[in-house]
């Protein structure tokens, strides 16, 4: 006995049906590799080096000991393709980075300290998919790792400037952090009874 054939309605649900997961797995396969396209945003951040304990200084130049860690940045990172570098309104920001500049050719923009919302706004359009170098402060640099990551990075100690992280940014708050420590141990610490002020 001969089969009759299937309705004409049945045959044109299984194909549009069969068009739309043919289409949908594209789209799925199409973000999941478009996720690999993403320009990546690296950030490297420290705090200053060691500065002059001077009390009646607001703004400090960089200690011995801080000099030298700041030509460990410019040895460590001279190479490693940096397109944009930040430092603060205060001396010791700018004299961590100058030989590292002055290695790179890389010119050091300046930014208020109190103005890290400028900073992140240059971060994630000016210099996205590039290299940043910021050097900061111990109060504004675990806020912008902060912010970048969407974790929340403790101040760092007053006597700690061997801090260094760096921040690999796939998405805007969702970054992977490494933290890691650079130069030789810090040793400069704060007499007893010594306030801090903040952008130490």
């Amino acid at each position: 006995m001969e089969k009759p054939n299937e309705p004409p309605t049945r045959i044109r649900t299984i194909v549009v049906f069969s068009m739309f997961f043919a289409v949908l797995g594209a789209v799925v396969v199409f973000a999941y590799f478009s996720t690999f396209s993403r320009p990546v945003t690296t950030v490297i951040l420290v705090r200053h080096a060691e500065k002059k304990i001077e009390p009646n200084d607001p703004d400090p130049d960089l200690a011995p000991d801080g000099l030298e860690r700041a030509q460990e940045i410019a040895r460590v990172f001279g190479d490693a393709g940096v397109n944009a570098i930040y430092a603060t309104q205060y001396k010791r920001t700018q004299q961590t980075v100058k030989p590292f500049a002055d290695r790179t050719g890389v010119p050091v923009t300046l930014l208020d300290a109190n103005l890290t919302d400028q900073l992140l706004k240059q971060i994630q359009t000016t210099h996205r998919g590039q290299t940043v170098f910021i050097a900061g402060h111990n109060n504004t640099v675990p806020a912008i790792v902060s912010t970048l990551s969407g974790d929340t990075y403790p101040t760092i100690p007053e006597s700690e400037y061997d801090n260094l992280y760096i921040v690999t940014i796939y998405r805007f708050g969702k970054a992977k952090v490494v933290k890691l420590k650079y130069g030789k141990p810090s040793t400069q610490g704060v007499g007893t009874g010594t306030m801090v002020p903040m952008n130490k």
